[in-house]
């Protein structure tokens, strides 16, 4: 079993499919890749894999989502587990968003969707990488 996990966050299941297979594509069996349709799972999911020693590393997450958008999400998930790596793929975000989004977690990278493969997967690379 992998020990290192990635976990996309998007309410549209299209979405986390397409996410998870340009990642499975290039990088393979590196990680575990797992999904959430919303904040609440995903809070749920990142303290289950830690709990069974599983070390998330990045969360890649949507902004406009039902209940808290992603970047009140990945604010929180920092608050709990700092040393996670963020990305954020987003059509909508508002400008004021994403600058505290920015400025509180400084290497948050922001993706526009439809994202091109080699901008994600580049910023994927940063992350895990760093």
């Amino acid at each position: 079993m992998n020990e290192r996990a990635i976990l996309c966050v998007d309410d549209e299941a299209i979405i986390l499919l397409a996410l998870k297979q340009e990642l499975k594509s290039h990088f393979r069996d590196r990680f575990l890749y797992e999904t959430a349709v919303d904040a609440e799972e995903a809070l749920v999911a990142i303290d289950e894999l830690v709990a069974e020693g599983v070390e998330v590393i990045l969360v890649i997450s949507d902004w406009l989502m039902p209940g808290m958008k992603g970047d009140e999400f990945l604010l929180e998930v920092h608050r709990r587990h700092p040393g996670i790596g963020s990305i954020m793929v987003t059509g909508h975000a508002d400008p004021e968003s994403i600058a505290r989004v920015r400025s509180a977690l400084g290497a948050c990278t922001i993706i526009s969707k439809p994202w091109r493969r080699e901008d994600l997967i580049g910023a994927v690379e940063t992350c895990v990488d760093a």
